[in-house]
Formats: C-alpha cells, structure tokens, sequence
C-alpha cells in the first residue's frame, strides 16, 4: 500500500466494487461530471469496465482509496494514459460523497504525485477537471501543479457545456 498522511492506495478488492458501483458511478450527476462519456446503468453483477482491474493493462493503474485510520474505503485514485516514451501520465480520483471535504483528495493527489515520479521515474503528470470543480483545483495546487490552459466548452455534463481546466506539474517542479 502506497501511505499518504491520511489515506492509503491500494489494489482493488472484489468486495470494493459494490460500494464505488452505488456510491460514485450510480449517482447520474457525479458519474456525469467525472467521466468524458454519458452515463448509463450498469447491469448489477456485470463486469463493470470502469471498476474491474485488468492486471495486464499498462496504461492504466486503478486503487481503492482507504483512511488510514481503520481502513474504510473513500473512493477511487489512478493514474491513466501512462506514456512511457514520454515519461507521463494523467491522474484521476473520485471521492465518495461522505469522504468529501475531509483533505483525502489533496492527500490522494500526494500519493499519485510520489508513485508516478518516485516509483514510476515519471516526468510529468497531469489533471484535467471541470473549471467549477474547486477541490480538484484546490488538491492540484496545493500539491504544485500549474494551470495550463482551459480548454473552452470542451465538456457535455448534464445539457450543457463546460469548461475544463488543464493543469500539469513536472518531476523538478514538485515538491514531495
């Protein structure tokens, strides 16, 4: 398990899925917002593609966010778009909605920084989330990353279009 100060990351567990399933991704709103794709439902006991770990693929490195503390899982974490030519890679996470405003995600960013830098040998990372998403931006800046850019109405969530935000944090600019 990767530690951050208050959250572990570690693999997905079988018995995690039911409860990221019902409390991230059956949410309409929030499964909306967080995926580049419309929502849909999902077959209860299928093989969801968004939560099921396939060990083989390496562009893609999903875990179980859990407390420190007990170990009571939070949410999800990644790194995703891995390029090992580039020496990059692009971080994702999903808090469930009683984790939220705790400091886990800025915590969970830290981690995701050290793994793709330290233990990956990354040379940049990079986050994109919507321009009204104030504790992504918060994380992502507390933990050094820049804004890059805003990438204009790029996003369809819920009938309308919103911006994204793209923000990026190299190996020498951080600050583990």
């Amino acid at each position: 398990m990767l530690k951050g100060k208050k959250v572990g990351l570690r693999a997905r567990y079988e018995d995690d899925i039911p409860i990221l399933r019902a409390e991230l991704y059956d949410d309409v709103v929030n499964a909306s917002r967080a995926e580049g794709r419309p929502w849909r439902p999902i077959t209860p006991g299928s093989k969801d593609p968004r939560l099921v770990v396939d060990d083989q693929e390496q562009g893609h490195v999903p875990f179980s966010v859990v407390e420190l503390d007990g170990g009571t899982l939070v949410g999800t974490a990644n790194l995703w778009g891995i390029d090992t030519h580039n020496r990059s890679a692009h971080i994702g996470l999903g808090l469930l909605p009683s984790a939220r405003g705790h400091g886990y995600g800025t915590d969970v960013v830290a981690v995701l920084c050290h793994y793709g830098f330290v233990v990956r040998g990354l040379q940049r990372l990079q986050i994109e989330t919507l321009s009204d998403n104030a504790a992504m931006l918060r994380a992502a800046e507390r933990n050094g990353f820049v804004r890059e850019g805003v990438l204009r109405s790029s996003s369809w969530v819920m009938g309308e279009f919103l911006d994204e935000v793209l923000l990026g944090l190299l190996v020498q600019e951080w600050k583990g």
